[in-house]
């Protein structure tokens, strides 16, 4: 079974064992040194190196119960290659200047980065015949045959980039094992024709507006990334009429469950009925975050609409239609993450 080390070299640690095998034989004939006194064995060095390895992102791991039941967004070749076809002997070759498998997979729309990390961790990608099951392999995506659940990957450069207004009631999901409405239903046509779409971010059912669409899996993960502090807005109508000082309280943060929350801005729109209508921008993505953060001031949201994501804006645009980003949007998302 095939692994890469932490630079991304195929092989169990640090890809040394073929070479130094090969000296050995050269110099004994047999193939193997004894352990001399004080002489680690090849098997305690592994377990030492296991041990001192650095932790995958800054002590985080991927999920490899997440992996396993994770959506493969991965759009299959038109003619699969048999088994037998795939590469025999050594399998997934380094490239020290190829592109990285997770980023390989998120950029052909498989899933985000992260999720195409724990689709490695949990042993779901193969290169070359050979599957991956660490981080960090480098590879030339050109030559490459990779596969997700044995399915040969499309490794597609043609980019989409799409605004849905998501309505209230539909699932932020591509597919849903409960048989319920979800975004999946509302581009399934584009899906049938061959575009690989997924969602970035998440609006829960009972939240309607702004959803990001697209197969550029590398923009998508730093959108949703919490350090690019990408701002979305939202309207939020909430039962009551809020006191003068809400705003400034808001600003100054919000201590939730999770750790504390501030708005970057916040308005008061329009009092009618006992209801009020706010705007609200901040950067966070946590879940149900402005839902909670507006029950924690004692104002629970009667309903709830994102209208922006950085440039991108809702507009006029009906619930549950679809348009395609024109390219200054795509150009100031890009600039707002830092590609």
């Amino acid at each position: 079974m095939g692994t890469a080390s932490r630079d991304g070299r195929p092989g169990h640690g640090d890809g040394r064992k073929r070479s130094s095998s090969k000296n050995m034989k050269t110099a004994g004939g047999k193939g193997q040194k004894p352990a001399g006194k004080g002489q680690k064995t090849s098997g305690q060095g592994r377990n030492q190196q296991a041990s001192t390895r650095k932790p995958h992102r800054k002590g985080s791991r991927p999920n490899v119960e997440s992996g396993k039941v994770r959506l493969n967004n991965a759009k299959p070749a038109r003619h699969q290659a048999p088994r037998h076809d795939l590469v025999d002997g050594d399998g997934a070759t380094y490239v020290s200047d190829g592109m990285r498998l997770q980023k390989v997979l998120a950029a052909a729309g498989v899933a985000s980065r992260r999720g195409a990390e724990e689709l490695i961790a949990a042993g779901r990608v193969e290169v070359d015949g050979q599957i991956v099951l660490e981080q960090g392999l480098r590879i030339d995506p050109n030559t490459a045959v990779i596969k997700v659940d044995g399915a040969r990957v499309v490794v597609d450069e043609t980019k989409q980039y799409l605004a849905l207004n998501k309505p209230k009631g539909v699932q932020s999901t591509m597919s849903d094992e409960q048989g319920r409405r979800c975004v999946g239903d509302l581009v399934a046509e584009r899906v049938m024709a061959g575009q690989r779409l997924f969602h970035v971010g998440r609006l829960d059912a009972d939240t309607e507006g702004l959803l990001l669409l697209t197969n550029d899996g590398e923009l998508a993960h730093r959108l949703m990334h919490p350090s690019y502090e990408v701002p979305k807005t939202y309207l939020a109508t909430v039962r009551g009429q809020v006191p003068r000082g809400l705003g400034r309280r808001l600003r100054s943060g919000i201590e939730l469950e999770d750790g504390p929350v501030t708005v970057d801005d916040f308005a008061v729109l329009e009092i009618h009925e006992g209801q009020t209508l706010l705007r609200l921008t901040l950067h966070e993505g946590r879940k149900h975050v402005v839902r909670r953060m507006l029950d924690a001031v004692g104002f629970p949201v009667q309903r709830l609409v994102r209208t922006d994501i950085g440039v991108v804006a809702l507009g006029n645009q009906r619930p549950g239609s679809l348009r395609v980003l024109d390219s200054k949007e795509v150009g100031a998302l890009y600039k707002a993450v830092g590609l």
